[in-house]
C-alpha cells in the first residue's frame, strides 16, 4: 500500500490551480461544507454521505457527495482499467473514534469501506501528484490552526504584577500571528472609579449565572479585539477593589479563591456563548491554563462538562510559571466551589506533620494547583531547567512526587521577550541608541545614568547592576551580606525594586554609607529599569530559585553581561563563559555560579570584573553573542505549537 500521509492542512489551495505532489492525483476534495454534517451512524461515525464502496463492483455509480476523482477511479475499477494515479483520503483515527489525519492511498490497496471526513480546520483542494515537490502554492501548511482560550489572571498591559502578565500579554499575540485563533480571558480589575485600563474594552451584553459558594453569581463579559486576539474580562464587583490583582497593603484578599473560581467557570462558558467576530469558539477548543488561579478549568471540563458530552474534544495545558503559589485553602472550603463529592480527591491535600499548625490539626486542605496537575492532558513550566527542578525535594514545594508521576508529559519552554519594546537601537528611554554593529552608545547609556543617579562619572568604572523584588527568592540577602567586601573593589552598584521593608531600609543605609559607589531605588520605574539594563556592565541575579527569569535576557539583548545563580531558566540562559572554546576565540554570554553562596557570587562577580578590565576583546565579542541571541516570541510559539499537537494525540486525559 502505497501512502502518503496528509494532517490537518490549514489553509485552502487556490481553487482551479491543481497542486503537484510526487507523482500521484487527487482530485478536487473540499471539506468545508461537511463540517455542518456531523451525523454518525455505523460507518464509524462518519457522515453517510461522504462513504463510498470501493469494493462493491455491484454498484453503478458514487454517491454525488463523494469528489469526482473517487468516481472516476470506480467507474475504472469497473471497466478493468488499470491506473495508479487514483487516489483516497483514509481517515485514520486513534483510541476514541476520532480523526486525527488522514493518508492518500491507492484505491485498488483499500478494502471495503472508505470513508472521508474532516475537522473544520483541515481542507485540501486540486492536489495533483507528480514527481517533484508541492508545486502551485509557496509552502504547504503543516499545522493546525487550533482555537485557543488563555485563562489567567493577569495579562499586561491590563494587569501585571510579574512575568505571568507579560507571558499572557505577549504569547497570545505571537500565535495569534502564526494563523490560531485566540482569545484571553482575564479578570477585569478596577482600581478606582477613574481607572481607564479597560477604557477599550466594551460590554459583550452577555451575562451568565454561576453557582458556586452557596449561590447563584452574575458575571458580565466585556471584549476587545486587539493584535489579532479577542481579550475577554471577566467583570464582577469582586474585581473592583484598590491594589493589586491578588491584595492590597494589608496582604492578600481573603476571598481569592472565590474571586478566582469565578474566573474559571466563566472561562469555561465564554468558548460557547461568546460570538466573537459573529462566531463562538465552540467546544474544541485547546485550554492554557495559568498558575492556580485558573486552575479550577481542567476540573470543571472533566467533573462538569464531559460527562454530558460537552468539550469533549478539548484539551487543556497547564503552564506552571511559580510553583511556590498553589491555591491552598481549608478543606471546608471544598463545598463552595460547586464540585460533586466524588472530585474531592483531586483536590484534596493534607500537609506533613511538621507543617501543622498544632498537634491537634490534621493537615487537611485543598489544593487548587494539586487539582490542576492530576486532570490536565499536559503540564509546562517556563523553562526547561524548572521542568526538572519542580520534580525534586528542593524545588517541588510538596508537588514534586505527584509531578514525577506525569514526567511523561511535563516539558518547559523558556519565555520570549519583547524585542520591539526591549531593543536598544530604538529605545525611547535611552540617551543613545546602539546596536550588536556598532557598541559605542552603550557607553554613552552608562555615563547619562551615572549623571542621573549623582554617581561619579567614570565610564571606564565597572558598574554592577540589581533589579527585581527585594525578597528572599531574589537572593537579595546574599547582595547584602557580600556589599561590604564587594565596594571595598573599585566598583559602582546599582539596585532597583521594591518589597521586604527590612531589604528597603538596609538600601537607604548602604547608600548612605557608601556615596560613592552605591545607589539604591526604591520602588518601580520602567524608563529607569531600561537605563540600569543598558548603562550597567554587569546584571546580578542571585535568585534561590528562577523559573525563567526575564532581566536576564534583557541584560544580553542590550549587551550587558548577566552572573547568575545557576538555577532554574537561568541556568538554560546564561551560558558561562569559556575563554579557551572554539579554538581559544571563546564562548559564552556570562557566568553563572554554584552553591548559593555569598563566596560565590563574589567570585563569579570578581571574575566577571576581571574580563571586563584586563580582556576588552573577550568582552566585546562575549556581548555580542549575548545580543545576537533570539529570544523572541515568535520562536517560543514555535515550541508551543509541538506541544499543542503532542496534546491531541491522546484522548482526554481527565
Amino acid at each position: 500500500m502505497e501512502t502518503l500521509s496528509v494532517r490537518y492542512w490549514v489553509q485552502p489551495f487556490p481553487k482551479g490551480e491543481p497542486v503537484k505532489i510526487k507523482g500521484k492525483l487527487v482530485n478536487h476534495l473540499g471539506f468545508a461544507h461537511f463540517s455542518r454534517s456531523r451525523s454518525r451512524g455505523r460507518n464509524g461515525g462518519f457522515p453517510q454521505q461522504l462513504v463510498a464502496r470501493a469494493s462493491d463492483k455491484s454498484s453503478s455509480s458514487i454517491t454525488s457527495s463523494v469528489p469526482d476523482g473517487i468516481g472516476k477511479r470506480k467507474k475504472e475499477e469497473e471497466e478493468g482499467v488499470e491506473d495508479n494515479k487514483g487516489f483516497l483520503l483514509d481517515p485514520e483515527t486513534d483510541d476514541s473514534g476520532s480523526v486525527v489525519g488522514f493518508n492518500l492511498s491507492t484505491s485498488h490497496s483499500l478494502n471495503g469501506e472508505v470513508a472521508i471526513e474532516s475537522p473544520a480546520e483541515v481542507i485540501s483542494e486540486n492536489v495533483e501528484e507528480t514527481d517533484g515537490d508541492i508545486e502551485g502554492v509557496d509552502e504547504a501548511p503543516k499545522k493546525v490552526a487550533h482555537s485557543i482560550v488563555f485563562v489567567t489572571s493577569e495579562a499586561a498591559p491590563y494587569s501585571k504584577t510579574g512575568g505571568l502578565g507579560d507571558v499572557c500579554g505577549s504569547l497570545p499575540i505571537a500565535l495569534a500571528a502564526r494563523g490560531h485563533r485566540v482569545m484571553v480571558v482575564s479578570p477585569r480589575y478596577l482600581h478606582s472609579p477613574e481607572d481607564d485600563t479597560f477604557a477599550a474594552a466594551l460590554d459583550a451584553d452577555c451575562r451568565i449565572k454561576i453557582a458556586c459558594f452557596g449561590g447563584e453569581q452574575e458575571v458580565a463579559f466585556f471584549h476587545e479585539y486587539r493584535d489579532l486576539v479577542d481579550w475577554v474580562f471577566v467583570d464582577h464587583p469582586s474585581y473592583h477593589r484598590p491594589g493589586n490583582p491578588y491584595g492590597d497593603i494589608n496582604g492578600a484578599f481573603g476571598d481569592n479563591q472565590f474571586r478566582f473560581a469565578l474566573l474559571c467557570y466563566a472561562a469555561c462558558e465564554a468558548p460557547l456563548v461568546l460570538p466573537l467576530g459573529g462566531f463562538t469558539y465552540g467546544q474544541k477548543c485547546l485550554f492554557m491554563v495559568n498558575d492556580w488561579h485558573a486552575g479550577l478549568v481542567p476540573v470543571l471540563l472533566a467533573a462538569k462538562y464531559r460527562p454530558y458530552g460537552v468539550y469533549k474534544d478539548a484539551r487543556c495545558i497547564l503552564v506552571i510559571h511559580n510553583l511556590a503559589h498553589q491555591g491552598v485553602e481549608p478543606a471546608v472550603t471544598y463545598g463552595n466551589l460547586g464540585l460533586s463529592p466524588e472530585w474531592y480527591g483531586a483536590l484534596g491535600w493534607v500537609f506533613p506533620e511538621w507543617a501543622r499548625a498544632h498537634a491537634l490539626d490534621t493537615g487537611e486542605a485543598i489544593n487548587v494547583l494539586k487539582g490542576a496537575i492530576v486532570t490536565s492532558d499536559r503540564i509546562l513550566t517556563v523553562s526547561k531547567g524548572y521542568a526538572w527542578e519542580i520534580t525534586t525535594v528542593e524545588g517541588g514545594n510538596g508537588l514534586n512526587e505527584l509531578l514525577s508521576t506525569r514526567r511523561i508529559v511535563l516539558n518547559g519552554i523558556t519565555n520570549g521577550i519583547d524585542v520591539n519594546e526591549w531593543d536598544p537601537s530604538s529605545d525611547k528611554h535611552l540617551e543613545a541608541h546602539y546596536s550588536a554593529d556598532d557598541l559605542s552608545g552603550k557607553v554613552q547609556c552608562k555615563i547619562a545614568l551615572q549623571k542621573e543617579l549623582g554617581l561619579p562619572v567614570r565610564p571606564e568604572c565597572p558598574m554592577i547592576g540589581f533589579i527585581g523584588r527585594l525578597d528572599y527568592q531574589k537572593g537579595v540577602d546574599l547582595i547584602r551580606w557580600g556589599i561590604p567586601e564587594l565596594l571595598h573593589d573599585d566598583v559602582q552598584f546599582v539596585m532597583l525594586g521594591s518589597g521586604d521593608k527590612m531589604y528597603e531600609g538596609w538600601m537607604r543605609e548602604a547608600e548612605a554609607a557608601h556615596k560613592d559607589k552605591f545607589r539604591g531605588w526604591v520602588g518601580f520605574n520602567v524608563p529607569i529599569s531600561h537605563k540600569i539594563t543598558a548603562g550597567c556592565d554587569i546584571l546580578l541575579m542571585p535568585s534561590r530559585f528562577e523559573p525563567c527569569g526575564l532581566n536576564q535576557l534583557y541584560a544580553m539583548r542590550y549587551g550587558t553581561i548577566p552572573v547568575v545563580h545557576g538555577t532554574g531558566g537561568l541556568r538554560d540562559t546564561v551560558q558561562t563563559f569559556d575563554p579557551f572554546a572554539k579554538d581559544g576565540k571563546g564562548d559564552g554570554t556570562g557566568w553563572t555560579f554554584s552553591p548559593l553562596a555569598v563566596d560565590s557570587m563574589l567570585w563569579a562577580l570578581r571574575t566577571a570584573i576581571s574580563t571586563y578590565r584586563d580582556h576588552k576583546e573577550s568582552w566585546e565579542a562575549m556581548m555580542k553573542r549575548g545580543m545576537e541571541k533570539d529570544y523572541s516570541w515568535e520562536n517560543a510559539a514555535v515550541q508551543y505549537e509541538q506541544v499543542f499537537e503532542w496534546a491531541f494525540i491522546d484522548p482526554p486525559y481527565c
